[in-house]
């Protein structure tokens, strides 16, 4: 079971899904040929760290990674909403445009749209707020 998470101080939704993490979050590694617009938006899906990973600091436009502080701390990408929101729209299009070559099959498909839905509607609270976001996952 994988657990992403994302959060801000006005609000948090973990993700409970295989489906969201290797169809979303992994989808940089399913070997699809993308513009070079849709990589750079996905991209900052694939810097998602793992809470028990250590992780170096490293950024992109928008986001960056940030490392545990302590060792009761975990690494998180803390990311603009507009900049996650944009890259959960283009995956959600590239799973739409690519579901057969990329193996999602239409109960996943559904499931991972309504997950999608659900943190747009986690980003949306923190934008209004003026807050960044921070995303992390446990498996």
């Amino acid at each position: 079971m994988v657990h992403v998470s994302v959060g801000s101080p006005a609000g948090t939704y973990s993700v409970a899904s295989a489906s969201f993490f290797r169809y979303v979050v992994r989808l940089a590694d399913t070997g699809l040929p993308l513009r070079a617009a849709d990589r750079d938006a996905v991209d900052v899906l694939a810097a998602i760290p793992n809470a028990f990973v250590d992780e170096d600091e490293m950024s992109g436009r928008g986001w960056r990674v940030v490392p545990a502080a302590s060792d009761e701390d975990w690494p998180v990408l803390e990311v603009t909403p507009q900049r996650l929101r944009g890259a959960l729209q283009t995956a959600r299009r590239i799973l739409w445009e690519n579901a057969a070559p990329v193996g999602i099959s239409a109960l996943e498909i559904v499931s991972v749209d309504e997950e999608i839905d659900k943190v747009l509607a986690v980003l949306a609270r923190a934008e209004a707020a003026g807050f960044s976001v921070n995303v992390s996952y446990v498996s």
